[in-house]
């Protein structure tokens, strides 16, 4: 139930009065294991809380306390007893990652790491959450000149004009793109943005928010591999 996630009022017969139990949505780290196998209403529970940092219940609204982070995971191969994601939830993830297999060397490091016991066990913060806030504050002063800005722009507009897309990004894809473009040239040493930042969060950002035209799906056209088109096809000056 939706009250699972954001919390319910439980009656306090000492006091006679409601009090909130908090869900696990107030954490500031949620992690959703297999997001799609919950029902569309659970799902929604977490709209609000994604988009606005608040939940509201029974009439009140509680601010989360920041950072507040949501990682989902979802199993792309076995759809039995999932529900598909709403268009307006998955607009609300920044990025979209597919990890695949791990290497022969990754899974031989894992498997010597298990050994005697589970690392997660013993796995320490590695940040505190000022610090995370302070990150957070120090990307929005890297600095991105009017073209790549215009870029940015060319390539979420060519999302909606592209023949094979029904529904492209929102604004809200053109703010993640502009953000993530940000922290990768943060993360690269660098206090400005390269054309390369953004192409290199192109897929992750916008592929989960595009939907597909039927007849483009029958074609076996996928979303990587119209954003791929559309990457290109700024870069060619054609969009």
């Amino acid at each position: 139930m939706p009250t699972d996630v954001t919390g319910v009022s439980i009656f306090n017969q000492k006091s006679t009065e409601f009090e909130f139990r908090p869900g696990p949505v107030f954490a500031q780290t949620l992690l959703t294991d297999e997001i799609n196998r919950a029902t569309p209403r659970t799902q929604s529970a977490l709209l609000e809380a994604m988009a606005e940092r608040r939940v509201s219940v029974d009439g009140k609204t509680y601010t989360l306390k920041p950072p507040f982070l949501v990682i989902a995971t979802q199993n792309p191969i076995d759809q039995e007893g999932t529900f598909p994601l709403p268009e307006a939830q998955l607009d609300r993830f920044l990025v979209r990652l597919s990890l695949g297999y791990p290497t022969m060397d990754e899974e031989a490091r894992m498997l010597k790491g298990m050994q005697h016991g589970h690392p997660i066990d013993d796995l320490q913060p590695v940040a505190k959450a000022e610090d995370i806030l302070a990150a957070q504050a120090a990307i929005r002063d890297v600095h991105m000149d009017d073209k790549v800005r215009t870029y940015i722009l060319q390539i979420v507009h060519g999302s909606r004009e592209h023949e094979d897309v029904l529904l492209g990004g929102s604004p809200r894809a053109s703010i993640a793109l502009f953000r993530t473009a940000q922290a990768v040239a943060a993360i690269g040493g660098r206090d400005f943005v390269l054309p390369d930042d953004v192409k290199r969060m192109a897929h992750p950002v916008l592929a989960h928010r595009l939907i597909l035209k039927p007849e483009s799906r029958l074609r076996k056209r996928t979303s990587a591999l119209v954003v791929k088109d559309i990457v290109e096809d700024v870069a060619g000056g054609r969009c």
